[in-house]
C-alpha cells in the first residue's frame, strides 16, 4: 500500500464532528453471528474465515464478501474476474461501483476510491443526450469528492442539480484540427476533444448528465471517430464516503449494545454531520487497528529492531540512510521507514509518495529534512501510511525539518516488550517525542552522554575520545575514559604544553634579555597591528561596497530603476534607498526598534532622515526565484494610490535581503484586535462595519478601479492594519498578481492562508476575483463570531471557521452563533445582512459569488441605515439624538441607544484605547528618535 497525504473535503467534514467515547457492546459468541433485520453481527470465528482480499484491493469488517462476513447490504462486496485481462475487479453491491487505489481500510479512512465509467451513443441528426444517472449504492454512503472527465465532439455538458432540480453547464467540449484517441483526449483534457470539471458535495445525492451539441461542431470531423460516435464520462479520481447509518447518531447507537457497531474495548464513536444520520467508529489515541471488531484496536507493535537482510544498501548518492530507514525489503524497522531512491547520481530519496524528497536524516536529533514539491501548498505536513501509526510531524514549506518517532508508545510500554523495543544497544536511552502542541507521538532513541552513532544498532553507540579533540577541553593532561574523560595534573617542575599535549620541564631563562625581547617584540607587533588595521578597514569598506553592488544587481536593481524611470506615478514617490540611510532610520536595526514578527522575517520601525515614520519589512531569507515576487510587490504598490491600502515609500536591495519601506501603520492588525487575550474585544459593531466598508473598498479598487487589476491573493485579518486613526490598510502584495484588462482569470500555482483559501481556486488551479471575495468572506465571519479562521472548539479539535459558520446557519438562527458582544451591539437585521454577505461570498463556485463592488455597496447600505437610526448628519459628522431612544432591555435587543450612535462614522473611544506598536516603542527611551 502506497504513502498517501490525506486532505480530503469529505474527511475534514467527518472529523470536525462532536465525539463521543463508550465502551463496546457484548458481542456474539459460540461461533454464531447476532442477525437483527438486515444488520450481521458476526463473531469473531466468523470473521477469521471471511475474505479479506480481491485481487491487490483489500477490505476490513464491516465490508466483506459472502454471508455473514459484512454488517448490512450495503457493505456487501463482490469480486469478479474480467473476462478481457483476466485481473480481480472489486465492486459495491450496486454491481457498476468499483473499489480502487490500495482498498478499504476500515481503521481510521472515512472515504472509498472508486472508479466510475459511463457513456452515450451519438447518432447523426440528435442534438441532446441524456446518460442514465448515478447514486450512491445505499444509505451507508455520505458525500462525494472527485474530478470527472467528458470526451466527445462538440458538446455543452450539463449537470442536474437533485437540490433544485435544475440542470447547470459544467464544462465544453470542441473539436478542432485532426482527429486524435480518446486516451490523448483525456490526457491533455482542456475543453478541446475532452473538458473536466471538480465535485465536491458532503449531502451527495448522485449525479445524471445531458449533452447539448453546439452548432457548427457536426461537421468538423469524421463522423467514423470513435470520439464522434459517443459522448463518454469516467473519473479522473473519487471519493466517496460511508459511514454506519442502522442508526441517527452515537447516542442512539450506544443504547442499542447489541448492533452498536463500536466493538473494540478501545473505540469511540462519532457523529456524522453530513447527512445528519449515522456514525463512524475509531481507535482512541495511542491504538490501531479496526474498531468494528472485537479486539480490534490495539498498541503499537509495528517495529521491528531487527533487520532481516544483511549486506543492506545505506547510501543513495550523497545520502545516508541509516537503520531504521532504508531501501530495499527488509532493510527497514517498519512501512513508514521505507524510501526509494530513485537516483543515486543525483541523490534523489524519496518516501513512496512523490510529494516528499529526503534530503538528510538525523538520528541524534531525530530529524528528518523533507523537500516538498512546488505545486503541493498547505499549512501542515502528516505523512500517513496505512496501517501505520502517525509517527511523524512538522510544518509546509520548500523544506521542512520533520520529528519521527519509531513507534507510537511511552519508554515504559516500549522497554515491557525488549522483543520490539527500539533502543538495543547497551549505551542507548529512550527519549519521549511530542509536538511543539504538545502532542504525543511516541519514542524514539539516542545514544548516551559520551557516545555516538546509531542506537538502533547493538554495536552501534561508540565511545566518543574527548581527548582528541582539537580544542583542548583539559589545561591539564587528557585521559579517556569509557563515556568520559579526566584531566590529569603535570607533576612538579613540569608544564603542560598545548602544541605538543604532553608535559615538559620549565627552562629558566635570564630576566633582562626576556625583558629587552618583550619590549621590541610588542613594539614591532603593536606598528604592525596599526597598520593591518589600517589595511583591514579599507579592505572592508572596498569588500562592502562590492558587496553592495553584488547584491543590488542580484536583486534586480537595474530592472526596478528602470521600471521606476518609466512610470511616471512610481517616479513620484518610489525611492530606491541605500542601506546607510535604513540603518541610521533604525539604529542599525537595533533589536528595541522590531515591531512586528513572522515566520518569514520582521518588521522595524523607522525614522527618516525627513522624520517621516517607516515600517521596514526585512525578510529571514530569500530565494532567487522569490527575487521576481518582491519586484512584483513593488511594482503592484507603487502604482496603487488608494487612502485604505498601505503606502510604499521604497525599497532597498544592496543587502542579501531585500527590504521594503512603507509608510509606519501604528495600531497592529485587524487579527490581532480581534483576537487579543482581552474577554471584550476593543472594537464596537460600528467599528467592525467601517473597517470592513474600508477594506472592501481597498479590494474593489484593485479589482476594478486601479489602472490595472490586481489579484491579492492573501486576503485575511492579519493583512488589514489599522493606522493611527484605526483606518483600515490593506498590506502585504508578495502573493498578488496583476492582471491585464482582457483576463478574466490566471493559471498559477495555489497561495495563500488555510482557514482563508478559495477552495475552487485550490482545485483548479484558477486565481481570479471571486479568489479575494472567498477571503474576504472569511474576514466578515471573523467579525461575527470572533474567532480564528482555525480554531480549538470545546472537545479540543481543530476547526474550520467557514465550515462551522456554513453548518451552523443550517441548525439554528445566526444570532446563536454570532459573538455575545455582536448581539449585544448590532441589531438582529444588520447580523442577518452581514452573515447573509458572508455566505455568499463562501460560494463553493465562484461565479456564484458576489464582486467586491457589490459586497462594498452592501456594507455601505448597512452603515447608511445605521447612520439613519442614529440620525447622523453626513455632512459634518455631528451625532444628533438617536430616533429610537428607550433603554435597550431583554426584550429590545433590536431598539438602538445613544451610546450604540456615538460618532458611528469615526472610531469609538474604546477602540482608541487598544494597545499599539507605538505605544510600546514610544516606552523605550533608550532608542533614539
Amino acid at each position: 500500500m502506497r504513502m498517501k497525504f490525506r486532505f480530503f473535503f469529505l474527511l475534514m467534514v467527518a472529523l470536525l464532528g462532536t465525539q463521543t467515547t463508550r465502551a463496546s457492546g457484548a458481542l456474539a459468541t459460540n461461533g454464531r453471528a447476532y442477525e437483527e433485520g438486515n444488520l450481521v453481527i458476526p463473531s469473531p470465528a466468523m470473521l477469521r474465515g471471511c475474505p479479506k482480499t480481491c485481487g491487490k484491493v483489500s477490505f476490513d469488517y464491516p465490508f466483506g464478501i459472502g454471508s455473514g462476513c459484512f454488517r448490512d447490504p450495503d457493505f456487501n462486496l463482490t469480486c469478479v474476474v474480467d473476462g478481457s485481462t483476466g485481473t480481480h475487479k472489486l465492486f459495491l453491491h450496486d454491481g457498476i461501483t468499483e473499489v480502487v487505489d490500495g482498498g478499504i481500510d476500515a481503521g481510521w479512512s472515512r472515504t472509498i476510491s472508486i472508479a466510475y465509467a459511463n457513456n452515450a451513443v451519438v447518432t447523426a441528426g440528435k442534438d441532446v443526450y441524456n446518460l442514465s444517472s448515478w447514486s450512491p449504492p445505499g444509505r451507508s454512503f455520505v458525500g462525494f469528492s472527485g474530478k470527472i472527465n467528458v470526451t466527445g465532439c462538440g458538446f455543452d455538458v450539463f449537470m442536474l442539480d437533485h437540490d433544485s432540480n435544475s440542470t447547470f453547464k459544467v464544462c465544453s467540449t470542441t473539436c478542432p484540427g485532426s482527429e486524435i484517441t480518446e486516451a490523448t483526449a483525456r490526457q491533455n483534457c482542456n475543453g478541446t476533444w475532452c473538458c473536466s470539471f471538480p465535485i465536491i458535495n458532503g449531502n451527495f445525492r448522485g449525479f445524471q448528465f445531458s449533452f447539448v451539441r453546439l452548432r457548427g461542431q457536426d461537421i468538423r470531423v469524421n463522423r467514423t471517430s470513435p470520439l464522434w460516435n459517443k459522448v463518454s464520462v469516467t473519473t479522473v479520481y473519487a471519493n466517496l464516503g460511508w459511514n454506519v447509518a442502522d442508526q441517527a447518531n452515537c447516542a442512539d447507537a450506544e443504547g442499542d449494545a447489541a448492533t452498536y457497531a463500536c466493538r473494540s474495548n478501545n473505540s469511540s464513536c462519532v457523529d456524522s454531520l453530513v447527512t445528519r444520520r449515522g456514525y463512524w467508529c475509531y481507535c482512541n489515541g495511542g491504538f490501531l487497528g479496526n474498531p468494528y471488531v472485537p479486539q480490534g484496536c490495539s498498541r503499537d507493535k509495528g517495529y521491528n529492531p531487527i533487520p532481516r537482510m544483511v549486506n543492506c544498501t545505506r547510501q543513495c548518492g550523497d545520502i545516508e540512510v541509516p537503520f531504521p530507514f532504508g531501501i530495499e525489503e527488509g532493510c527497514f524497522a517498519r512501512k513508514v521507514f521505507q524510501l526509494n531512491c530513485t537516483n543515486t547520481v543525483s541523490s534523489m530519496l524519496q518516501m513512496e509518495d512523490d510529494e516528499y524528497q529526503v534530503a538528510h536524516i538525523n538520528l541524534d536529533k531525530g530529524l528528518i529534512e523533507i523537500k516538498y514539491a512546488e505545486s503541493y501548498q498547505q499549512e501542515s505536513v502528516r505523512i500517513y501510511i496505512d496501517e501505520e501509526p502517525d509517527l511523524y510531524m512538522g510544518f509546509i514549506g520548500q523544506t521542512s525539518l520533520a520529528q519521527w518517532a519509531v513507534a507510537n508508545l511511552t519508554c515504559e510500554e516500549a522497554q515491557m516488550d525488549k522483543t520490539r523495543y527500539a533502543c538495543v544497544s547497551d549505551n542507548s536511552e529512550c527519549l519521549v517525542v511530542n509536538s511543539t502542541m504538545n502532542r504525543f507521538y511516541g519514542y524514539r532513541c539516542k545514544c548516551s552522554t559520551g557516545f555516538q552513532g546509531n542506537p538502533y544498532l547493538r554495536e552501534g553507540c561508540q565511545d566518543i575520545d574527548e581527548c582528541n579533540n582539537t580544542r583542548s577541553i583539559c589545561e591539564e593532561v587528557c585521559h579517556n575514559t569509557v563515556g568520559s574523560y579526566n584531566c590529569i595534573k603535570c607533576p612538579d617542575k613540569m608544564d603542560y604544553d598545548a602544541t605538543t599535549k604532553q608535559c615538559t620541564s620549565i627552562k629558566k631563562q635570564h630576566i633582562f634579555l626576556g625583558i629587552i625581547i618583550g619590549l621590541c617584540s610588542g613594539s614591532g607587533v603593536l606598528l604592525l597591528s596599526l597598520t593591518g588595521v589600517l589595511m583591514v578597514r579599507r579592505w572592508k569598506r572596498y569588500i562592502q561596497m562590492q558587496l553592495r553592488r553584488k547584491y543590488f544587481r542580484k536583486n534586480q536593481g537595474l530592472l526596478l530603476e528602470q521600471l521606476i524611470s518609466s512610470d511616471e506615478n512610481a517616479s513620484d514617490k518610489t525611492k530606491i534607498f541605500s542601506v546607510e540611510e535604513l540603518e541610521k532610520a533604525t539604529d542599525n536595526f537595533h533589536q528595541m526598534r522590531i515591531v512586528g514578527r513572522g515566520g518569514h522575517g520582521m518588521v522595524y520601525k523607522g525614522i527618516l532622515s525627513d522624520q517621516r515614520v517607516v515600517a521596514i519589512k526585512k525578510s529571514k531569507v530569500i530565494e532567487a526565484g522569490e527575487i521576481n515576487q518582491f519586484i512584483n510587490e513593488v511594482a503592484i504598490l507603487s502604482q496603487i494610490n488608494h487612502r485604505n491600502i498601505v503606502k510604499l515609500f521604497g525599497c532597498c536591495l544592496e543587502t542579501e535581503v531585500p527590504l521594503l519601506v512603507y509608510d509606519f501603520i501604528p495600531n497592529g492588525s485587524l487579527f490581532s484586535v480581534l483576537h487579543s487575550d482581552s474577554s471584550t474585544s476593543c472594537l464596537s459593531w460600528v467599528d467592525c462595519i467601517r473597517i470592513a466598508v474600508e477594506a472592501a473598498g481597498a479590494l474593489s479598487y484593485l479589482h476594478s478601479a486601479a489602472s490595472i487589476s490586481v489579484f491579492h491573493r492573501d486576503v485575511k485579518s492579519s493583512n488589514i492594519l489599522l493606522d493611527g486613526n484605526y483606518t483600515a490598510k490593506v498590506a502585504d502584495f508578495g502573493a498578488s498578481r496583476l492582471v491585464s484588462i482582457d483576463q478574466t482569470h490566471i493559471v498559477t500555482n495555489v497561495q495563500g492562508t488555510f482557514g482563508y483559501l478559495d477552495p475552487e481556486y485550490y482545485y483548479t488551479g484558477q486565481l481570479n476575483e471571486k479568489s479575494d471575495v472567498y477571503s474576504f468572506g472569511v474576514v466578515l465571519i471573523e467579525l461575527l463570531l470572533r474567532k480564528e479562521p482555525i480554531f480549538t472548539s470545546e472537545s479540543g479539535s481543530k476547526q474550520n471557521l467557514s465550515n462551522y459558520f456554513l453548518s451552523g446557519l443550517k441548525m439554528r438562527p445566526v444570532t446563536e452563533i454570532v459573538h455575545a458582544q455582536v448581539l449585544d451591539e448590532a441589531t438582529e437585521e444588520e447580523i442577518s445582512s452581514v452573515a447573509s454577505l458572508a455566505e455568499m461570498c463562501l460560494r463553493l463556485r465562484g461565479e456564484d459569488r458576489p464582486t467586491m463592488k457589490h459586497v462594498e455597496m452592501a456594507l455601505r447600505i448597512l452603515q447608511t441605515e445605521r447612520l439613519k437610526l442614529c440620525n447622523v448628519d453626513p455632512k459634518n459628522g455631528q451625532e444628533r439624538e438617536p430616533v429610537l431612544t428607550p433603554p435597550r432591555g431583554e426584550d429590545s435587543s433590536d431598539e438602538l441607544v445613544a451610546s450604540d450612535c456615538a460618532n458611528a462614522n469615526f472610531p469609538s473611544e474604546n477602540i482608541k484605547q487598544c494597545y499599539s506598536f507605538e505605544q510600546e516603542f514610544m516606552s523605550y527611551d533608550g532608542v533614539s528618535r
